[in-house]
C-alpha cells in the first residue's frame, strides 16, 4: 500500500512557529501523513502522553505484555481521533495494515504492537495515540500566516532526539 506523497505537502515536517498562539501545538514537531484539497493529517511526534506507559496500553487494550519492550514511550498525536492509535516506524518493518509513505511507514494493528511488546518489531517507531487534522485550505492559510513551516524528514530527529529537544532541533 503506497501512498503517493509528492501531493501538497505530505511526507514532510511540520515545524511550529514560536508565535503559534494553539497551545495544543506550541513547540510540535508534527508528521504531516495527508496533505491534499480535502485538508490534512498528521502526528505529534514530541509530546508523549503522561502517566500513560506501553505497559498499560497493552494492558487496556487486553494484550499480555512479556516486560521486553516496557520503555517505549507513547505519544500524543494530536486532538482528534483519541481513540486511534498508530505506529510510526521504519521501512524494513511491515505488517497487514502498513501504509508506505516515502522514508516512513505507518501501521495501526495489534500484531504490530505484539511485536514491540517482544521486541521483534520496527527498528525505529513511536507509538501515537490520536491525530491532528485540519479541513479544506485550513493548513495552507496557517502556514500562509507564518504560524508553521515545513522541513525534510530528518529521521533521527523522528526517532532518536529527546521529545524536548525534537522542536529546537527540527
Amino acid at each position: 500500500d503506497e501512498f503517493d506523497a509528492d501531493f501538497y505537502f505530505t511526507g514532510q515536517l511540520l515545524i511550529a512557529m514560536p508565535g503559534m498562539r494553539d497551545e495544543q501545538f506550541y513547540k510540535t514537531v508534527i508528521y504531516l501523513c495527508a496533505h491534499t484539497d480535502e485538508g490534512a493529517m498528521g502526528l505529534v511526534l514530541n509530546q508523549v502522553i503522561k502517566g500513560l506507559s506501553f505497559p498499560n496500553l497493552l494492558e487496556q487494550l487486553g494484550i499480555e505484555e512479556n516486560g521486553k519492550g516496557g520503555a517505549v514511550p507513547v505519544h500524543f498525536g494530536g486532538p482528534v481521533e483519541a481513540g486511534r492509535g498508530f505506529v510510526l516506524h521504519s521501512n524494513e518493518y511491515v505488517s497487514e495494515t502498513t501504509t508506505k509513505f516515502k522514508n516512513l511507514s505507518i501501521s495501526s494493528d495489534y500484531n504490530t504492537l505484539l511485536k514491540i511488546a517482544d521486541n521483534k518489531g520496527p527498528k525505529n517507531k513511536l507509538i501515537i495515540i490520536g491525530i491532528s487534522s485540519w479541513g479544506p485550505g485550513q493548513l495552507d492559510g496557517e502556514i500562509e500566516k507564518d504560524s508553521w513551516v515545513l522541513s525534510e524528514i530528518k529521521e533521527e530527529i523522528i526517532f532518536k532526539v529527546e521529545n524536548d529537544k525534537k522542536w529546537k532541533n527540527a
